[in-house]
């Protein structure tokens, strides 16, 4: 029996419960929205730019925990989602990417948006640098297993996209529908590796053994779904936990051991207490520069004088910033289950260590003092404090965040508690501009039970306005809380500092600041716009925004103040050798 590719194909995500794909049509590619039109389980979600796709789906994935699926055209469609895609490949997030491309029986000619400058028929090329695989299916009879090692691929090992990119005419050729039926029968979950009772009864014993030892929390914890497993484990050894940026949440906030942020937006207690630990056991984390003060030994990691011990599913992250006492390469739910089973055989008791505990509450309170003045200031435009710690008294525990770039996701790292673990979603390695807003709606898609609310700098929403048109197309209650101090205000203030200028990152001039209303342009897009005019009133808006239940632009002025930093940053010393300067504010 024979049938269309593109039939076959929507059959076979019907067969891995898809239940959304993100996207924008093209002529290639209309085949295979023909069909999924007669689906009665997959809805498309409708985008007005390919990077809002990509950024839905990314946060769509977080959010759902499964692989996110996207479907564009060739040439600008395939470049415009680059950027996405490259997001959530650097966030480790499993995605398929779908691309339509020029006819096979064309290739050589370029014909219409095809890219072939240096070859023929290689514009699936474009996406080798940051995809697990880019196939490219000539032949009508290999998008079944194709499609198949995609799903596997995406979800396996370190997570992350890859690319499916199909001449037009194969989505609109006849196959062998037994060539899916033989893909649809194979299995959907692999088994992960995990570590076995020696290696996890030496990395106990050393922890039991330090004077000063840490867990280090990354993102690849949150992505294995482990948090269960690693809170348990922290408690049962009183371990107290430091995290990345994409590690914030893993443990909530709230915790009693909870550190909290490393790095050039940590806290200084927590750099502290990182860089004179003596031993480290990592978990799903990659060191990133930020999150390391750019491997400075005296700001926030100092190995090998503290013996690092690291536990990852990539194998090519263990021991590549800092070399290793004990390397495992396992998946973290696995290897904290195991762990935690050979924590309790040794220290049935547990561990207690009262005066960490009383230290973190302490400086937890200390840092509350720091902040109270700014967070109960009525100064016009708002202090960003005040913005966060309002918001954070109006959500629920397990609202689902999504940030920016700039204040909101350096602000948020650093001062904003993340009470559910997987509910913090942050452009993480690429710190993309223009991620926040697309993400809430994937997010709200995925989880329509969770209130969703994405801090964004209006640098950030500027970037993807047309989101607005997805939200109300399909009726997506997200809530954008635009924190507008009119500028690249991060930039901004890094520029100042170094250059005693804010050329290029501040909007507009003093005759003409052009300060962007985004509460009239969500209204010109049929959404409810709200525009603070006074501090006092933001709290109110919020409350309002959420209790609408529908898409939501909040816009509120906000001064442009640096995000506190006590790590260090490598660019300082690129920009202002031998002088200690940080960002400043540019108000």
């Amino acid at each position: 029996m024979k049938d269309l590719v593109s039939n076959q194909i929507v059959r076979y995500l019907e067969e891995r419960a898809v239940a959304h794909v993100f996207g924008l049509c093209g002529h290639t590619n209309i085949a295979l929205l023909a069909a999924l039109e007669k689906s009665e389980q997959i809805s498309f979600v409708n985008v007005r730019h390919e990077q809002i796709a990509a950024h839905a789906a990314d946060g769509y994935a977080r959010a759902k925990k499964e692989t996110a699926v996207v479907l564009t055209h060739l040439g600008p469609g395939l470049t415009n989602a680059t950027t996405g895609v490259a997001n959530a490949a650097l966030d480790s997030i499993p995605m398929v990417v779908i691309a339509g491309d020029v006819p096979t029986h064309y290739f050589g000619k370029h014909p219409h948006q095809e890219i072939n400058l240096h070859a023929d028929a290689a514009q699936y090329e474009i996406y080798r640098p940051f995809v697990k695989r880019a196939w490219r299916v000539d032949q009508p009879h290999l998008i079944a297993e194709v499609l198949d090692k995609a799903f596997t691929l995406a979800a396996s090992g370190r997570p992350g996209p890859v690319l499916v990119d199909v001449p037009m005419d194969v989505f609109s050729a006849e196959v062998d529908v037994a060539l899916f039926d033989k893909v649809i029968g194979n299995t959907r979950s692999l088994a992960k590796p995990s570590i076995d009772e020696a290696v996890a009864e030496q990395i106990v014993k050393n922890l039991l053994d330090a004077e000063r030892p840490v867990l280090y929390v990354g993102g690849g914890v949150v992505a294995a779904d482990a948090a269960t497993e690693l809170a348990e484990f922290a408690e049962l050894l009183s371990l107290p936990v430091a995290h990345s940026l994409m590690g914030k949440g893993a443990v909530p906030d709230d915790s009693p051991l909870v550190l909290g942020m490393t790095g050039f937006w940590g806290t200084a207690f927590t750099n502290e207490t990182t860089r004179t630990a003596d031993w480290i056991l990592a978990l799903g984390t990659r060191f990133a520069e930020a999150d390391s003060s750019s491997w400075y030994t005296e700001y926030t990691f100092d190995i090998p004088g503290t013996k690092l011990m690291q536990v990852d599913i990539d194998a090519a992250e263990l021991g590549r910033n800092y070399p290793l006492e004990v390397g495992a390469l396992a998946d973290l739910k696995s290897a904290l289950t195991v762990l935690l089973r050979v924590a309790r055989r040794l220290a049935p008791e547990g561990v207690g260590r009262d005066e960490l505990r009383a230290q973190i509450a302490a400086n937890r309170a200390t840092l509350k003092l720091q902040n109270a003045q700014a967070q109960a200031s009525d100064d016009w435009p708002m202090r960003p404090e005040r913005i966060l710690s309002e918001t954070r008294e109006v959500l629920p525990a397990d609202a689902i965040i999504t940030t920016d770039v700039g204040w909101n996701k350096n602000g948020v790292g650093q001062q904003f508690d993340i009470l559910t673990p997987g509910t913090f979603l942050t452009p993480g390695g690429f710190a993309t501009m223009g991620f926040g807003g697309p993400a809430a709606v994937g997010a709200k898609i995925a989880r329509p039970d969770r209130v969703v609310v994405s801090l964004v700098g209006d640098g950030g929403f500027g970037q993807n306005p047309a989101v607005l048109a997805t939200a109300r197309e399909q009726n997506v209650p997200v809530v954008w809380v635009v924190m507008n101090n009119n500028a690249f205000g991060t930039i901004a203030g890094l520029e100042k500092a170094a250059f005693d200028t804010t050329y290029g990152t501040v909007f507009g001039t003093a005759d003409d600041p052009m300060y962007t209303d985004f509460a009239a342009i969500a209204r010109a897009y049929g959404v409810t716009g709200i525009k603070v005019e006074s501090a006092a009133e933001f709290k109110p808006a919020l409350e309002r925004a959420i209790a609408l239940d529908a898409p939501v632009v909040i816009d509120v002025s906000m001064v442009n103040v640096p995000t506190p930093t006590t790590g260090h940053w490598n660019i300082l010393d690129i920009y202002s050798p031998d002088e200690k300067i940080e960002h400043v504010a540019t108000h």
